[in-house]
């Protein structure tokens, strides 16, 4: 079969090397070091990948009220989530249907509704258009119908994932197993006690490998995450659907417990949780803790997360006893994140090296070759003639089986 459009034969021969991950015995090796340069690659991704999936965003807490906002940019797209005073919670284009100008900056905040700086065109949490100036002498403006367009949006456990494809396939479908493991974790009860935004000057997919496994530990993290989480340890992988999988990491020694009712087992081991392609969150003892990275550029990356506690860790705290909490969890999780991203941002200037080639995978990482399998199934999904409702990964999964 042939990809339409494919474009360079650099990209073909990429293409190449990826569709073997979605063979019935993909190689275990790391993917080629064009695949973190090649801008056609990029692009590839951008439209199959970053245009059609679920990306966590957000914890329910950043949107909790009436008018609360987030604005941030998916693949060149400009998004805006709100809470309307109805309760629902909607995600939209922010850019006025006027002229284009974008009706909120980048950020978070809280609004009544948003105003075009350019012209004063208003709109309403929902995106309605409320007013718009000095246009009543133009019959063929309907203000009735003038409203931002919309994209999908989906609340699971309080995490609040988007999807830049309005008529996306439901998500929690593919999280059902996820949330029956994770019942005695209470995630949906949750606090936010913690979050950043962070931007990191390497390729998207050097920061997803790395999350996948918990082998560089060792090199990485030496004094924060080894004494507890050894990087020598065994990973067990369970692959749950083409969007989701997850991995578990032993813990030195069993955590402590104070609210939540965890098992022997759940006090032993760290419960990672990846959503292709991007998204993961890990559950270890009372904390969990969830990264998004976003690619700005072919070798930029947003990082957005938090950390989160059980409600309890906080009930009765004043303003500056919740500040302080925030600070202290902030501090930490950048010196985990300064670790990674330091080692990362290396790995992303050697990958350009003419000595940069692809390495043979450990067993220490058998979570990797699963999300190398997903990003190939993504990007090959064109040459798969597949129900459409299928999803792109379901598609090439179906079509291997």
């Amino acid at each position: 079969m042939t990809t339409p459009n494919r474009g360079s034969g650099e990209l073909e021969a990429l293409l190449d090397q990826l569709r073997e991950y979605v063979t019935p015995q993909p190689p275990w090796i790391s993917l080629p070091p064009r695949a973190f340069t090649s801008p056609e690659l990029y692009e590839l991704e951008l439209d199959r990948i970053f245009r059609r999936s679920w990306i966590m965003v957000a914890r329910v807490d950043q949107l909790a009220g009436p008018g609360d906002y987030l604005a941030l940019t998916i693949a060149g797209e400009p998004l805006l989530l709100t809470r309307d005073r109805t309760g629902t919670l909607n995600a939209m284009s922010p850019i006025c249907r006027h002229r284009m100008m974008p009706v909120v900056a980048a950020g978070a905040g809280r609004a009544e509704h948003f105003t075009c700086p350019y012209h004063l065109w208003r709109y309403g949490l929902d995106g309605q258009l409320i007013a718009a100036t000095h246009m009543r002498g133009n019959p063929a403006f309907d203000p009735g119908s003038c409203r931002l367009p919309g994209f999908a949006v989906e609340q699971w456990q309080g995490f609040v994932f988007v999807n830049l494809d309005s008529g996306a396939p439901p998500l929690r479908t593919h999280l059902s197993r996820i949330g029956e493991d994770l019942g005695n974790y209470e995630l949906g009860a949750m606090t936010q006690v913690g979050s950043f935004v962070e931007d990191w000057h390497c390729n998207w997919k050097v920061a997803v490998e790395n999350v996948h496994e918990n082998y560089h530990v060792m090199g990485f993290h030496p004094e924060t995450i080894q004494p507890s989480t050894p990087g020598g340890s065994d990973t067990d992988v369970r692959d749950d659907s083409p969007l989701v999988l997850r991995f578990t990491v032993p813990f030195k020694e069993p955590q402590e417990v104070e609210f939540l009712r965890l098992t022997e087992q759940e006090r032993r081991q760290v419960y990672n949780v990846s959503v292709f392609p991007c998204t993961s969150f890990a559950a270890a003892g009372e904390t969990v803790i969830w990264l998004s990275f976003i690619p700005t550029a072919i070798d930029r990356t947003e990082v957005r997360g938090g950390i989160l506690a059980p409600s309890q860790t906080v009930e009765g705290t004043d303003a500056e006893q919740l500040q302080q909490i925030r600070e202290g969890n902030e501090a930490y999780a950048a010196v985990i994140n300064g670790e990674d991203q330091r080692g990362l941002e290396e790995v992303q200037r050697a990958v350009g090296s003419r000595f940069a080639g692809r390495g043979h995978l450990s067993p220490k990482e058998p979570a990797v070759p699963v999300f190398y399998r997903k990003l190939a199934a993504a990007l090959l999904a064109e040459e798969y003639r597949e129900p459409a409702e299928a999803g792109p990964l379901a598609a090439v999964q179906s079509s291997l089986s």
